[in-house]
């Protein structure tokens, strides 16, 4: 029994951190709580992330702040068409060692960093877009045949905007089925305009204190692990992605009609994931019903691919999986 209450008492102490790194971020970034709310879920479950927004939101200022807020080393990449593979994973330079030998020495790129800001990642080539695909998915850049381990933690936080696709090199399924979430960053309100200016255009510069460290990160997402799943939500998580699938007897109607491709396993394992964070967020050791619904429509928005009639008429992802989740009832089985 006591070690049930040191485990309890050990996800309350998480969830206490936790809630003080949110709460440094908000007093320095304006709004954007549900951004930073999933942008944390993802981090705290291993994942990357994709944000796509209107320029000049904040994208780049909320990156850089979680990661001096978390003690993580940052490297910021600005994706062009001519980025090479070599320019983000580094190369092998031939020099002169001690003893007058010439011999090859790897000069790491800014791949090799906890926090990678992939600014426009659809603006590279898809032969830089695969070497930034293998980090993602493995840790590791191949340099002529020799495989280099990334730091732990790593993460990829990508934006791309919505407009001006021009010169775009659109990312490849694979590569966004990588990414555990898609987040919509959205236009502020006018009081929250009104904030922005009166921070950023005085003298007074606000200081972002380190609340955690390399080996808090990697606990803490350890401890996101071991939240409880009970049999039936991980059913209703289930039931979720199969609704995804136009050819699946539970998907609505809507699906049917306009969804060519629905989420595959990852996008089950990514749901789980992220919901498990949410539940730390909370202080609780369980899963429950919440987290899913909190936390499906950002980790589904990019795997679904809509068929002709869909982009047509002008049918996005987001209200399709709202649907999926208020068509199922308790026991993951459409109403």
């Amino acid at each position: 029994m006591s070690q049930l209450k040191e485990k309890e008492q050990q996800f309350l102490t998480a969830a206490e951190q936790l809630k003080q790194i949110k709460q440094e971020l908000a007093n320095f970034i304006v709004g954007q709580e549900e951004v930073i709310d999933q942008v944390l879920w993802s981090i705290f479950s291993g994942g990357h992330v994709l944000l796509e927004g209107l320029p000049g939101l904040g994208k780049t200022m909320l990156v850089r702040s979680i990661s001096e807020c978390l003690n993580l080393s940052f490297k910021r990449i600005q994706f062009t068409p001519d980025l090479m593979p070599a320019d983000i994973t580094g190369t092998m330079i031939l020099q002169q060692n001690e003893t007058g030998r010439q011999e090859f020495i790897f000069h790491q790129g800014p791949l090799f960093a906890n926090i990678i800001l992939a600014d426009e990642i659809n603006r590279a080539t898809p032969k830089t877009q695969s070497a930034l695909l293998e980090a993602m998915a493995e840790h590791t850049v191949t340099i002529m045949s020799g495989t280099k381990q990334l730091p732990q933690p790593f993460f990829v936080l990508a934006t791309q905007n919505p407009i001006d696709m021009e010169g775009t090199y659109p990312l490849p399924e694979a590569q966004m089925d990588r990414f555990m979430c898609k987040i919509l960053v959205g236009y502020p309100s006018k009081q929250e305009l009104k904030e922005i200016a009166l921070r950023t255009t005085g003298l007074a510069s606000p200081m972002l204190q380190k609340i955690a460290g390399e080996g808090d990160v990697l606990g803490l997402q350890q401890l996101a692990k071991e939240i409880i799943v009970a049999d039936e939500l991980l059913d209703i998580a289930v039931s979720i992605i199969a609704a995804t699938h136009p050819a699946s007897a539970d998907a609505p109607e809507k699906v049917k009609q306009f969804v060519q491709f629905g989420s595959g396993p990852r996008g089950l394992q990514s749901l789980l994931q992220m919901a498990k964070a949410r539940a730390l967020f909370a202080g609780r050791f369980h899963l429950s019903l919440g987290d899913l619904k909190q936390t499906a429509v950002p980790v589904l928005r990019h795997r679904l691919l809509l068929n002709f009639e869909g982009e047509a008429g002008g049918i996005t992802t987001d209200e399709l999986i709202l649907e999926i989740i208020e068509d199922l009832g308790k026991d993951g089985r459409r109403k």
